[in-house]
């Protein structure tokens, strides 16, 4: 017998779409931006570099974290710092993202969204690692 609930569908359905996001951003800085080229923006921005490396990873570690469902809550959690970030990047370029260079609504909107996955949960169908489960408790 089954305890799942709309609710924990739903957690899965926020988890496992904002992952394929994430790994998608990062694989586009990876693959087409190059991450020369990511260095080199953030770089511009007068970030150091090292945060583009990080951010790539964060993005491709984050996103297949959250796609198998795996410490769900604390990969969420870590993952709003990168999103506030790329939220103050576009904040110059007006509110939708449509404007030229992205605007600040869709990075805000993403942030909020982890905030709700890490209030959530993993919900139905994540990986359950017993090791982190020990360790993180009911936060994983």
């Amino acid at each position: 017998m089954s305890n799942t609930s709309n609710s924990d569908y739903a957690a899965t359905l926020l988890r496992v779409s904002s992952g394929i996001a994430f790994l998608a951003h990062g694989l586009l800085k990876v693959n087409v931006f190059t991450i020369a080229g990511t260095v080199g923006y953030f770089e511009s921005l007068g970030l150091p570099g090292i945060l583009a490396y990080l951010t790539i990873a964060a993005e491709l570690a984050g996103g297949v974290a959250l796609i198998l469902g795996i410490a769900t809550r604390p990969v969420a959690l870590a993952l709003i710092p990168v999103l506030l970030g790329a939220t103050w990047v576009h904040a110059g370029n007006g509110w939708l993202f449509s404007s030229e260079g992205g605007g600040w609504e869709f990075p805000l909107l993403w942030a909020i969204l982890q905030v709700a996955i890490a209030l959530l949960g993993a919900g139905a169908y994540a990986m359950r690692i017993p090791v982190l489960q020990k360790t993180l408790g009911k936060f994983a």
